[in-house]
């Protein structure tokens, strides 16, 4: 029996003259994908991308998996294809939901007739196809109300298809679509979520994570490739600029107020990310500020962190409060790793008493004292890059 994914797009189908950008895109994400899992043909007509197995080598269920990860997608499901005869599909649903049919307690059937040249209508189909299954199946009930299993019958161009009930994608629009962003990548539970928001929307990611050894520990830059492995299925691969941070934190230490230091420090660090975003034509900056949530996190702070900086910032978790955010990281698996009692270089020499909302010319007269340029050359020079 030939087996094939189906996938439906998200809100591609809602764009114009340009649709077939973005379909171009979602079929290059997914071929990227699929690459692993064997040879498969993949095709968009009807507002459905078709992903054929070429031959039996092909691992359909990990690419099923897979294919659930990919931005893009509204829902997905495993069909099975035949020809466009109403015999042919009732034996078709027969044979590929038996063990569907063997669990559940009561059914449906649902028809699509996208080939209008078929014979029969949906509501004919769906009638016909229904009366012989039960029939079949006379242990499973007919429920058109909420049944347990949804027998789902699509009448398309070239083939029928036969398949339970369809899957959740991933939504959103096909990453690399909306352009490039820098995203800043901590160890905590916010900048993953935030930076999976913005991949959602079609941003490729640039994860840039600032480390501050001896201070945080190989640990805690293992902790983030982790977290930016674990992100690699919906952003695509990437690879982490781990900026050396330590000289510019002990350099702040010295001359700078110590209730300036988060708000100079956070500067420092867009600023590092605004010279990395200039190497790779990013168009915009990404973190997982959350308004009111910790001291550098005010509408004042977060303005004089953004100051110094031409770049738009773009704050996915802004409006969020943490058991939002947790419950994202949570489905995205990123929150067991996130907790990893491994902290980044943002809790390097906290002040006990941080300003919450600092005045833009006492921060720029305080940091004066620093050789912005030259620290930031040196941080710049010595960046490591890591594939994920």
């Amino acid at each position: 029996m030939e087996e094939i994914i189906l996938l439906k797009l998200g809100e591609i189908v809602l764009k114009g003259l340009n649709k077939r950008f973005f379909i171009q895109k979602l079929e290059a994400n997914i071929n990227r994908r699929l690459a692993q899992f064997g040879d498969f043909k993949v095709y968009t007509t009807q507002s459905t991308v078709y992903v054929e197995p070429r031959n039996e080598a092909c691992d359909v269920a990990g690419a099923f998996k897979a294919m659930g990860c990919v931005f893009g997608i509204s829902s997905l499901s495993r069909a099975a294809a035949c020809a466009k005869e109403k015999e042919a599909i009732l034996e078709t649903a027969k044979v590929y939901l038996k063990e569907d049919f063997a669990q559940a307690k009561s059914f449906k059937v649902e028809s699509k007739r996208a080939d209008k040249r078929f014979p029969m209508t949906s509501i004919q189909l769906s009638q016909y196809i229904g009366g012989e299954l039960n029939e079949a199946f006379p242990d499973v009930a007919v429920d058109v109300h909420n049944p347990e299993l949804l027998v789902t019958v699509e009448v398309r161009d070239f083939k029928a298809y036969v398949h339970a009930a369809s899957v959740q994608g991933a939504g959103g629009m096909p990453v690399g679509s909306n352009g490039r962003a820098v995203s800043l990548l901590s160890g905590g539970i916010d900048s993953p979520v935030a930076t999976y928001m913005i991949a959602k929307r079609g941003i490729q990611i640039i994860p840039v994570h600032f480390f501050s050894f001896p201070y945080t520990s190989e640990q805690a830059k293992e902790k983030v490739l982790s977290l930016a492995k674990k992100l690699s299925p919906y952003c695509g691969d990437m690879t982490v600029e781990v900026v050396p941070f330590t000289r510019i934190q002990e350099e702040m230490r010295r001359v700078c107020p110590e209730e300036l230091f988060t708000i100079i420090m956070r500067r420092m660090m867009m600023r590092i990310s605004e010279r990395i975003a200039e190497m790779h034509a990013c168009k915009a900056l990404v973190t997982g500020e959350s308004l009111g949530q910790v001291a550098s996190q005010t509408m004042e702070a977060m303005a004089a962190t953004e100051a110094c900086i031409s770049l738009p910032v773009l704050r996915p978790v802004v409006g969020m409060d943490k058991e939002e955010i947790v419950t994202i990281a949570r489905r995205i698996d990123t929150f067991e790793t996130s907790i990893l009692p491994f902290e980044d270089c943002c809790t390097v020499f906290t002040p006990k008493h941080p300003k919450t909302k600092p005045r833009l010319l006492h921060v720029e007269n305080a940091e004066a004292k620093l050789d912005i340029e030259a620290l930031i050359e040196d941080a710049i020079a010595g960046i490591e890059r890591i594939r994920v």
